[in-house]
């Protein structure tokens, strides 16, 4: 037996330690096929911060079906500038991520280039109606998302801006569903329940979005409480806090 007593402190570390141990090994049993591996980005990421980066990825990823479906039922807009429709929706895509304007929209991003897309007169839009309410969504997304792509400590949600994402996409699926040329055709084709089967996606993707950005505007309201509730609890709880949030049920 040693002559040397133990110091709190080691006792404290390894309880740590044993608590950190598994925690990881409650994360690898209870991960779903969805989650995804840790990255070194997350240790200056927040709990909220992951939230609202994880809506964003598969807000990104439902509009993204939306405009393949959209370009299915209406080629022409593809046809405007691509060669297929994974080629309208790469260019899309890569002048989102490069911060640039596509020649048609002249600049205009957010609820701009959404109005733009369902315009009729004076002057019909030319340029790809599709794309452009993409490029509208996604900036939108954006904004919500605290003006950046990923959230770090630093950043959150603005609840008005999450809100007011919300209600533009709502619009943008009704004026789907209404918005006529000046020969009365619709604009854009999107949903379908014929004989020939039943054509969804659009209407199930955006309401997939309003339904996230509608929770993130929620949870953004609440920050303030929670901070104060959080302080409290991390008070009293201490290191174990975490563990209680791991445990399965």
């Amino acid at each position: 037996m040693s002559d040397f007593p133990v110091s709190p402190c080691v006792w404290h570390r390894a309880l740590l330690f044993g608590v950190a141990a598994m925690l990881l090994g409650l994360a690898a049993c209870t991960t779903t096929e969805r989650a995804q591996p840790y990255a070194g980005n997350e240790w200056i990421q927040t709990s909220a911060n992951r939230i609202a980066n994880l809506a964003l990825r598969d807000n990104l990823q439902s509009i993204r079906r939306v405009q393949l479906s959209l370009y299915r039922r209406n080629p022409r807009e593809w046809h405007k500038w691509a060669t297929s429709a994974e080629d309208a929706i790469q260019r899309t895509w890569d002048a989102i991520s490069q911060q640039s304007s596509l020649p048609d929209l002249q600049g205009a991003t957010g609820i701009d280039a959404i109005r733009m897309a369902f315009e009729t007169h004076p002057k019909p839009y030319a340029g790809d109606r599709v794309a452009a309410l993409v490029v509208g969504w996604a900036s939108l997304l954006k904004q919500a998302n605290g003006g950046t792509w990923e959230q770090s400590m630093l950043d959150g949600v603005n609840a008005e801006n999450s809100y007011r994402a919300a209600r533009n996409v709502e619009i943008s699926l009704w004026l789907i569903g209404s918005k006529t040329g000046p020969d009365g055709q619709p604009l854009l084709l999107a949903t379908e329940i014929s004989e020939r089967g039943r054509n969804l996606v659009v209407d199930r993707e955006l309401s997939k979005v309003v339904a996230r950005l509608d929770l993130l505007a929620a949870q953004a309201d609440e920050k303030y409480r929670r901070a104060a509730l959080d302080f409290g609890q991390n008070w009293f709880l201490g290191s174990l806090g975490p563990f209680f949030s791991m445990v399965p049920r």
